[in-house]
This record gives structure tokens, C-alpha cells and sequence, in this order.
């Protein structure tokens, strides 16, 4: 069972959260040929200031 971890900016909407598992889960099945129902998704939202690029905070950048 193929395990997919996307880690990003938060989408704070459900819907967008619906399709990106949709649309992820269904590459996958094409890519390993196993059905859809074998996949999981897992989504990690991580808020602009618990990340940290170039030795700042994204929150600190959008200045």
C-alpha cells in the first residue's frame, strides 16, 4: 500500500483538499498499476511561519 506525503502551504479549503487526493492518488495507480483504493495520502500543512528557506521565515519574506 503506497504511502504519499504532501507537505505545503495549507489549502484551508476541503474541496481543494478532495481533488488534490484524487488527483494524486489516481497518478499514483497509473504509475505503480494497483488500484486506488491502495493508496494513501497523507496531507501536512505547515503555516508560513514554521518554514524556514535561505535562513529566514517564509512569513518574514513576504515584506
Amino acid at each position: 500500500m503506497p504511502t504519499i506525503v504532501i507537505e505545503g502551504p495549507p489549502l484551508g479549503d476541503i474541496e481543494k483538499k478532495r481533488r488534490l487526493v484524487a488527483e494524486v492518488s489516481a497518478a499514483a495507480s497509473t504509475a505503480f498499476g494497483i488500484p486506488v483504493a491502495a493508496m494513501v495520502v497523507i496531507i501536512k500543512d505547515n503555516p508560513p511561519e514554521n518554514v524556514g528557506v535561505g535562513g529566514r521565515l517564509l512569513s518574514d519574506r513576504k515584506e
